[in-house]
């Protein structure tokens, strides 16, 4: 049965720049047998993450469903049941059988559950897509605080509040009775969860999130820094992560995490699909791993099903697991890139030898390359422009030696020379820095086997 929580959705499209695809981040180290998970929630739980999957209750009699789910994933998302129609069908009359049937079906098989949605526009009871302000408020309020404390001590973490804000260039909440109840309804949502059951991660939980660049995405990091900022309880942000061809994982993924994550607030992937097939859909779920394991506070990944069959978009067998339950080549990619970790990569040290090399450039400015975080196939590296004396503006070269690529940026503006080797990097807005002042960003190198630093330059203006 297609998942209307995700049918009813209208989603933009429209292609990312670039796309873990085509940088096909591959780790060719894995660890000994005697070592490595042999199943996913295994394998992730080495890096002490989980590794979950949306259950539809309907389904649990199916015994290749269920054993399969029993075996790989160790946390447990009800596809339908324990949202606000399934939960309150009548206003002040609620029903948890059908949430009841997940809940103990994963506490009985000692998995953790993701409480998935407590407000929502979408997929309301009837009664509710009838009310409007105050009175909608206050049964929303209701709503959240009756579900979570009926629940309390059972849930991981709660999406309190799923897909509040718009697609497009706008940046704006999304138009929907609740955001018409006032901007604050979603932080009144957290209060409430919060009061409700004190011991759950509360996450905020969104689609097309994933792109570091885009003004969704902005749009929800400046919400969370501000609930942040104001004390408003707030634990973790989910991004659903649903991908296809024409909207395929972004090179700034790791960026969209790590970034989030700086804010003081867990990541966690909550609804992993890839429509394809091969290679090229491995790849791709091999890098979302990548970038999860890359940034600590990524606590977990949660694909939406278990088969191709399950998924609310069967046609573009998007899942791990095909019809008849059989091992994809991307459930191969994903142990093998959670047996591999996060680890760095055992064998050389990058040249040159030091930490941190002398600075380069001279005159107004002055720029310092850093080693980052370093993986069986790439590194991370940052340079630091310092200004010698008050500048209006700078320029830093970043030069890789071949075969390496620069596959991912962030706090700047790159461009490339004809041969890809040499990365210009601008400032995102003016550049001007005070005498003694500095500024940084960063990068993500694919190396192929040449672990050589890049050399870095700067020039001021």
């Amino acid at each position: 049965m297609t998942n209307p929580d995700l049918r009813t959705r209208r989603r933009r499209l429209g292609a990312f720049v670039g796309g873990l695809a085509a940088t096909a981040l591959a780790v060719t180290m894995a660890l000994p047998a005697a070592a490595a998970g042999s199943t996913l929630q295994a394998a992730a739980g080495e890096s002490g993450r989980y590794f979950g999957t949306a259950i539809a209750a309907s389904r649990l009699s199916d015994s290749t469903y269920s054993t399969i789910a029993n075996r790989e994933f160790n946390m447990i998302t009800a596809e339908n049941e324990m949202k606000m129609d399934a939960t309150e069908p009548s206003q002040g009359q609620f029903s948890y059988t059908q949430g009841d049937r997940i809940v103990n079906w994963a506490r009985q098989n000692g998995k953790q559950v993701r409480g998935h949605a407590l407000a929502w526009h979408s997929q309301q009871p009837g009664w509710m897509q009838n009310m409007s302000g105050t009175a909608l408020r206050n049964a929303m309020l209701n709503h959240v605080t009756q579900v979570a404390t009926y629940y309390r001590g059972k849930i991981h973490s709660w999406d309190v509040v799923n897909e509040a804000f718009a697609d497009g260039s706008s940046g704006a909440r999304r138009d929907s009775n609740l955001q018409r109840t006032g901007n604050d309804w979603i932080e009144a949502a957290f209060r409430a969860a919060r009061a409700a059951d004190p011991n759950a991660k509360l996450c905020y939980n969104d689609y097309n999130t994933d792109n570091w660049s885009h003004a969704k995405t902005q749009a929800v990091y400046n919400m969370v820094r501000d609930f942040k900022s104001r004390g408003v309880p707030i634990d973790c942000v989910g991004f659903q992560a649903h991908f296809n061809s024409g909207n395929p994982v972004p090179s700034n993924y790791h960026t969209t995490l790590s970034n989030f994550a700086a804010l003081g607030v867990d990541v966690q992937i909550t609804e992993l699909d890839i429509e394809g097939s091969g290679s090229s859909q491995a790849q791709q779920y091999q890098g979302i791993v990548q970038a999860c394991l890359a940034v600590a506070r990524c606590t977990g990944i949660t694909v939406w099903g278990v088969r191709d069959t399950d998924s609310w978009r069967a046609s573009g067998t998007p899942l791990l697991f095909d019809g008849s339950g059989n091992k994809k080549a991307a459930y191969t990619s994903v142990l093998n890139a959670l047996n591999a970790g996060g680890t760095t990569n055992p064998n050389p040290t990058p040249t040159p030898g030091p930490t941190t090399p002398p600075p380069t450039g001279g005159g107004s400015c002055t720029a310092t390359y850093s080693e980052g975080e370093k993986w069986g196939d790439r590194f991370n590296g940052v340079v630091t422009i310092r200004a010698n004396s008050a500048i209006n503006s700078w320029r830093s070269t970043v030069t890789v030696r071949s075969p390496q690529k620069i596959i991912a940026t962030w706090s700047g503006t790159p461009s490339w020379d004809s041969s890809g080797n040499v990365m210009t990097m601008v400032p995102n807005g003016s550049g001007a820095l005070a005498a003694g002042q500095t500024v940084s960003f960063g990068f993500t190198v694919q190396h192929n086997g040449n672990w050589t630093w890049p050399s870095v330059t700067c020039s001021a203006s």
